[in-house]
């Protein structure tokens, strides 16, 4: 079985403080754009789905957002009440939502610089490329956490830590 990534959270912190943290910027970040959405003018389009109208594309991603809400507080309750089942879904979630933040940030960026917006493209990239570094550590914090409560299930808490031979 493999061991925890980190140690702790960002060289000062417990994983357990970096999990709740996780949880919370995803509730305070998903709360954020559900408001953006709904207060600004900005047309949001799919990047397969393209002839989807932009009140279809809203409704969907609302619901994304809300999925968000519950599974980040799905992980905050599980870090708290140290359940790594409860954990399960924002650590699958996470990873898939790193890889299509990836995915999005250099569409967007190349789609930027397509369309002769170079300055734009180029800003995108770069902040976009430092958001998906961010989000892939607190990943890695909530995975690492996540690692050591499944550990401790599967010996049991008041076990001794197996000696490797």
């Amino acid at each position: 079985m493999a061991g925890p990534l980190l140690k702790t959270c960002c060289l000062c912190q417990s994983l357990r403080t970096g999990s709740v943290i996780s949880g919370v910027c995803g509730i305070l970040l998903a709360i954020a754009a559900l408001i953006l959405m709904f207060v600004s003018r900005v047309e949001f389009k799919t990047i397969l789905i393209d002839w989807l109208p932009s009140s279809v594309v809203k409704i969907i991603l609302a619901i994304n957002l809300c999925m968000t809400i519950f599974i980040s507080t799905l992980l905050i309750v599980g870090t708290l009440k140290r359940n790594h089942y409860l954990m399960l879904p924002w650590v699958v979630l996470g990873i898939v939502l790193a890889v299509g933040l990836l995915v999005s940030v250099i569409y967007t960026s190349v789609v930027f610089f397509i369309d002769g917006f170079v300055l734009m493209g180029a800003l995108w990239l770069v902040f976009g490329l430092l958001a998906v570094v961010i989000y892939v550590y607190m990943w890695c914090v909530v995975y690492s956490y996540f690692t050591i409560l499944r550990q401790e299930n599967d010996r049991g808490l008041y076990n001794k830590q197996p000696y490797r031979r």
